[in-house]
C-alpha cells in the first residue's frame, strides 16, 4: 500500500521555490489576515510563516478585531505593490460574510484561489491534484468521490475535476455514505473526525484525508483509525504530512507567480 506523503513531494517543490526567490531582485511578500487565536488556525499560520522563512518570502501575520478591520486591511494591501499575495485564514469567527470578504481580494493577489474572480485555483485543490499525480494515481476511468462541499476543498476540487471530465460525484456529511463503497478514489474534507469508516471503503481504494478538526487539542482527520490499519488499500494519506504540506507549497507557488 502506498503512503501518499505530501511532505516528501513538498520538499522538492520547496527547493525549487527557494532557488526562484533567490533570483528575484525583491523578496515577495504574503499577507495573512485572521480574526482568531484558535489553536488550529494558529498552527497553520505558524506553518506558513516558517515555510516563507525557509524559502525567503516575507509573511505578515495580521490579527483583525472585526470585519471592518479585515476590509480596511484588504483594501490597503490590494494597492500595495510590495504585497504579492493576500489570504484570509479560515474559518472566520463570523462565517456569514466569508464569501464577500474573499471576493474583496484583488484577483491577481488571491493566492488561496477563494474569490469568485481569483486568478489562481484553490491551493488545497491544487495540492490534492499534485499529490495524486505525484504518486502516479490514475484519475482517468476511475470513480471519484469527494466528501464535503466546502469553499476550501470540496467545491473547488469538484469544479476542477469536472472541468477535466473525470467521473466525479460530490457528497456531503448528510449523504448516504454507504454509496462510497462503489468508488475507486475517496477524497474527504468535512472536518468530522472518523466520518469515513471501514464500511464505506472497498478493497483497493485510494483515500485522501483532507479533513481537519481539533478534539481535546488533538488534530484529527476524517478517516477512522481502523481504516488506516487495513492492508488491502491501494494508497492512503498519512495521519500527518498528507495534503497539508502541499497546500502550503501550492499557496507559495501562487505568491511566486504573482511576484514574477
Amino acid at each position: 500500500m502506498k503512503s501518499l506523503n505530501g511532505s516528501e513531494l513538498a520538499s522538492f517543490i520547496k527547493e525549487r521555490q527557494a532557488h526562484q526567490v533567490r533570483s528575484l531582485k525583491q523578496k515577495p511578500k504574503l499577507l495573512i489576515i485572521r480574526d482568531s487565536n484558535d489553536p488550529v488556525i494558529m498552527k497553520y499560520v505558524g506553518l506558513k510563516i516558517r515555510y516563507g522563512e525557509n524559502i525567503g518570502i516575507n509573511v505578515e501575520n495580521f490579527k483583525a478585531k472585526n470585519s471592518n478591520e479585515i476590509i480596511h486591511k484588504i483594501k490597503i494591501a490590494n494597492d500595495d505593490p510590495a504585497i504579492n499575495g493576500i489570504i484570509i485564514q479560515l474559518p472566520l469567527s463570523d462565517k456569514t460574510n466569508t464569501d464577500d470578504l474573499c471576493n474583496l481580494i484583488a484577483p491577481e493577489k488571491d493566492v488561496d484561489g477563494l474569490g469568485k474572480n481569483a486568478k489562481y485555483d484553490s491551493a488545497t485543490a491544487t495540492a490534492i491534484l499534485w499529490l495524486l499525480t505525484g504518486y502516479d494515481i490514475n484519475l482517468q476511468n476511475q470513480k471519484i468521490a469527494i466528501v464535503g462541499r466546502g469553499k476550501l476543498v470540496g467545491a473547488p476540487l469538484f469544479k476542477m475535476f469536472t472541468a477535466s471530465n473525470y467521473d466525479v460525484e460530490l457528497f456531503h456529511r448528510g449523504s448516504d455514505l454507504t454509496k462510497l463503497k462503489q468508488f475507486d478514489i475517496i477524497i474527504s474534507a468535512t472536518g468530522v473526525p472518523g466520518l469515513i469508516s471501514d464500511e464505506f471503503v472497498k478493497p483497493g481504494a485510494v483515500l485522501v484525508d483532507a479533513g481537519t478538526a481539533s478534539e481535546d487539542g488533538i488534530l484529527k482527520g476524517d478517516v477512522a483509525p481502523s481504516v488506516r490499519e487495513r492492508q488491502d488499500l491501494t494508497a492512503i494519506t498519512p495521519e500527518k504530512g498528507g495534503v497539508g504540506p502541499l497546500t502550503i507549497a501550492a499557496l507559495f507557488d501562487h505568491v511566486l507567480q504573482s511576484a514574477i
